[in-house]
């Protein structure tokens, strides 16, 4: 073969080779173009992502917050009933003993009036207890007394012939 054939096809392949290596550049560069482009994507996403978590995070703990303050406001308003409740409890205690005390008093200045009484029923706005107020069951709306403990208004009652004015 002649050299100027060889020459000529040694510098074809040199150039194809050239040609090869120019594409095969021009491919890495929009690869990495293209991986450039993908992680700027990814790198955003992942910022809107993380201001999602982060605010929902804020609202998590907005709610614990919320849920511990209502939380110590029940207890609290359970506190002061019990308080309230146990006051009364010891105010009732004392109107008992105070009760118990007129009661034995009475009993001691009249003892045949305290024998004889008769107990009023609940349902009347008077007690199971025997009378111990001087015989009259409750105050009128005038300020005098409506009618004597004994003439309860009810028929199976001592007294009670069920026609009373009120």
């Amino acid at each position: 073969m002649d050299t100027w054939l060889i020459v000529l096809i040694v510098v074809a392949v040199v150039v194809v080779l050239l040609i090869v290596a120019l594409m095969m550049s021009k491919q890495r560069r929009i690869g990495a173009a293209r991986k450039r482009e993908q992680a700027r994507e990814h790198l955003q996403e992942a910022q809107v992502r993380g201001a999602q978590a982060d605010r929902e995070r804020a609202l998590a703990e907005e709610q614990a917050a919320r849920a511990r303050r209502e939380r110590a406001e029940v207890e609290e308003r359970a506190a002061l009933a019990e308080q309230e409740a146990r006051q009364r409890a010891a105010r009732a205690d004392e109107e008992r003993a105070a009760a118990d005390e007129l009661r034995a008093k009475a009993e001691k200045m009249a003892p045949d009036l305290t024998a004889n009484a008769h107990h009023r029923p609940v349902a009347d706005g008077g007690s199971d207890r025997p009378a111990t107020d001087g015989g009259y069951d409750r105050p009128a709306t005038d300020g005098g007394y409506d009618r004597p403990a004994t003439d309860s208004g009810y028929p199976d009652q001592p007294g009670g012939g069920g026609a009373t004015r009120r």
